[in-house]
Formats: structure tokens, C-alpha cells, sequence
């Protein structure tokens, strides 16, 4: 008797002990776009997953005691007009890892996943917080609004040690050339108050070169090239209803043959472009005007180095935006977005010479390009 009683004391105990949760959640986004120019015409559009990328995932967890547990999440990226998988037709498109979690060391996860740019630097930015896509500096060259994911990845997130935190990812190139399309990441942010302050850096080998390396989106990738640096820093600081922000970032691109958002990328006549360079310097300032209703606005000055056989040129870009959000309720809300970009200074004979706002179908025909959004987002 007394055996048993016991074994049924070891199987309540392992049933308490082994809790589990599995999440089912998602945000449907879905809106109605003006572009000004686009080769030279006007679209009028529906368009899915601006100011949030329209997804659906799972999310969950299970103690396994002391303090460890298992954790996990899939989540998918779609188009609502078509219903077509985003991220290249991946399935799980957006993120996809396992892992384990301590309450004391942290955690480790291992899969597809964001970068350190995205867990840390992204936040101080308008469009990796509150403003979404056409808020992305140009061609999202630093990928704050996570453009691309990274494959075959090892990551890990420390605890927060009094408003401090800090982590890092490896990118797996999966191919006999261990370098060949890796990808590596450090970042760490500090909050106390209303202050936030950030900083990341990233370093990709050969992105999109091979099939199964780091970074290959079947499309979404911002740049293919010989290897991508990106490192910057930003700060947030809300006051009352007020959020101001600055960041910086640096972006190089050595070898640039193409953007997945506008193709190649060539020099006029017979010279060669050996590298390019984004310096990006972005204010932004949110205003929450009742607990339902917020107005933001952004301005990106970007200067370009255009480094080709023929010379360095340097291409500027402004881009500034717009949105006013009032929340229906906790779940559903209504926003009204615009961004506009202008190209100046040096021509470049490329595609780069023409205004492009992420998110518009394609360049301006023209060094101007304004995008207006009015859309509904529901979250679940």
C-alpha cells in the first residue's frame, strides 16, 4: 500500500512539475495605399502588413523545475489580399526556433530567427517601434524593420540585470565553406524610467549567395553583395505623454550586386561598384493625445558613399513620415500613415538616383516619391 501511495505521489508530483502553455495569437493588417509615382504613374492599391506584418504563430512553454523551461515558437508571415505565405513562401517565414530558458543564465534558442539589430537597436527607431515599413530607412539597408530573418541561428539572450540586457546570435553558413553566407550579431540595450538606449552590430558573409546559408528569404533580403556590416546606436526617452528618439546607424555593403526590393544596382557606363555606404541619423517623437489615440512623426537624413572605379559620389536621401493611431478597442485599431522621400545630391547613372519609399511597388521616376496609407489592424 505503501508503494503505491507513493508512486501516486510521484506522478501527481510530475504532473505539477511538467506544466505546459501553447499560444495561438496573431495581427491581420490590411489597408488602402496611394503611391504618387511609380515609373512614372499613380497606384491605388490594397495592401497587406505595413504598420505590422500581417501573421499568425504559435508561441509556448514547459517547466521542467528550477527555474528551466522549454520554450518554442512558429510563427507565419501572409498576404491577406491573396493569401499567399510571405518571406519567400516559407511557411513559418517569420520565426521558428526551440530552446531552453533559466531564470538565472538566460536563454538559448536555436532556428530561424531576428538578429541583434532587431532585438535591441530597432526599438529606438520609428519604424522598428511604432511606425512600421514605410518608415524604414532607404532600401531598410540596417534591417530595423527586420527586411531580413536569419537561418541555421544560435542565439542567445541574457537576463535583465537591473534594466540591463544583452545578447548575441550565430548564423550557420550549412556549406562546406564555413563562411561562405554566415552571419554573427551583438547587442544590448539599458532601461530605467522612461530612458532606453541601445546599440547592435551585425556582420554577414556572402548574404543570399547559397541556398541554405544565414540569410535567404527568396526575395526579402535587402542586399546581395560580399559581405554587410551594420552597427549603430539609438535612444529613447518618454516623458508624460511625450516619446522622443534618435538613432544611428552604419551600414556597409561591399560588393553590392543587387536589393531585393529594387535589383541591380549599377554604376553608369563601364565602371564597377566596389562598395556602398548608409549613414543614417533619425529623430522621432510619438504623442499619446488620450490612452486611445497617438500621433508620431520621423526624419531620416541619410548620406550615401557610392564607391565605384570611377569615383566616390554621395548620394543624399530625406525621408520623413507621418501616422496618427486611435485604438477601437484593446485589439483593433485604425491608423493613417504617409511618408515621402527625396533624393539629392551626387547622380549615380543607378537605380539609387530614383526615390524609393519601402513598401511602394516600385522606384519613382523621378528624385521624389510619396506613399499615403489609410488601413485597420486587428490583433488576436
Amino acid at each position: 500500500m505503501k508503494v503505491i501511495s507513493a508512486a501516486c505521489v510521484a506522478i501527481a508530483s510530475g504532473s505539477a512539475f511538467a506544466q505546459s502553455s501553447v499560444t495561438l495569437y496573431g495581427v491581420i493588417d490590411e489597408g488602402f495605399n496611394y503611391t504618387n509615382n511609380v515609373h512614372g504613374d499613380k497606384v491605388y492599391e490594397l495592401a497587406s502588413g505595413f504598420a505590422q506584418g500581417s501573421r499568425w504563430g504559435l508561441k509556448g512553454s514547459e517547466d521542467l523545475g528550477g527555474g528551466l523551461k522549454a520554450v518554442f515558437q512558429l510563427e507565419n508571415g501572409f498576404d491577406v489580399n491573396t493569401g499567399k505565405l510571405g518571406q519567400g513562401g516559407l511557411m513559418f517565414g517569420r520565426q521558428a526556433y526551440v530552446g531552453v530558458s533559466d531564470s538565472r543564465f538566460g536563454t538559448v534558442t536555436l532556428g530561424r530567427q531576428y538578429d541583434s539589430v532587431v532585438d535591441y537597436l530597432a526599438q529606438t527607431t520609428a519604424n522598428g517601434n511604432w511606425g512600421g515599413y514605410l518608415f524604414s530607412h532607404p532600401y531598410d539597408n540596417d534591417n530595423t524593420d527586420n527586411t531580413f530573418r536569419v537561418n541555421n541561428t544560435v542565439k542567445y539572450a541574457s537576463p535583465i540585470f537591473s534594466g540591463f540586457q544583452f545578447g548575441g546570435t550565430y548564423s550557420f553558413s550549412n556549406d562546406t565553406n564555413f563562411a561562405n553566407n554566415r552571419q554573427y550579431s551583438v547587442g544590448a540595450q539599458y532601461v530605467t524610467g522612461g530612458l532606453l538606449v541601445a546599440a547592435a552590430y551585425l556582420h554577414a558573409n556572402n548574404p543570399s549567395s547559397t541556398a541554405g546559408g544565414a540569410i535567404n528569404n527568396g526575395g526579402d533580403e535587402n542586399f546581395l553583395a560580399t559581405r554587410l556590416q551594420i552597427v549603430g546606436a539609438g535612444v529613447n526617452y518618454t516623458f508624460g505623454s511625450a516619446t522622443l528618439g534618435f538613432a544611428y546607424t552604419n551600414t556597409k555593403v561591399d560588393q553590392p550586386i543587387s536589393s531585393g526590393y529594387v535589383g541591380p544596382i549599377k554604376p553608369s557606363g563601364n565602371a564597377t561598384l566596389s562598395s556602398l555606404t548608409f549613414n543614417n541619423f533619425e529623430v522621432n517623437a510619438k504623442y499619446q493625445v488620450t490612452s486611445a489615440f497617438f500621433v508620431g512623426a520621423a526624419y531620416t537624413y541619410t548620406r550615401t558613399e557610392f564607391d565605384a572605379s570611377s569615383g566616390t559620389l554621395h548620394p543624399v536621401y530625406h525621408t520623413a513620415g507621418l501616422m496618427a493611431d486611435y485604438n477601437l478597442s484593446k485589439r483593433t485599431d485604425l491608423y493613417l500613415q504617409g511618408a515621402y522621400q527625396h533624393v539629392a545630391g551626387d547622380k549615380t547613372g543607378s537605380v539609387m538616383d530614383f526615390a524609393y519609399v519601402p513598401g511602394a511597388d516600385s522606384v519613382s521616376s523621378n528624385s521624389g516619391q510619396l506613399v499615403v496609407r489609410a488601413a485597420i489592424r486587428h490583433k488576436f
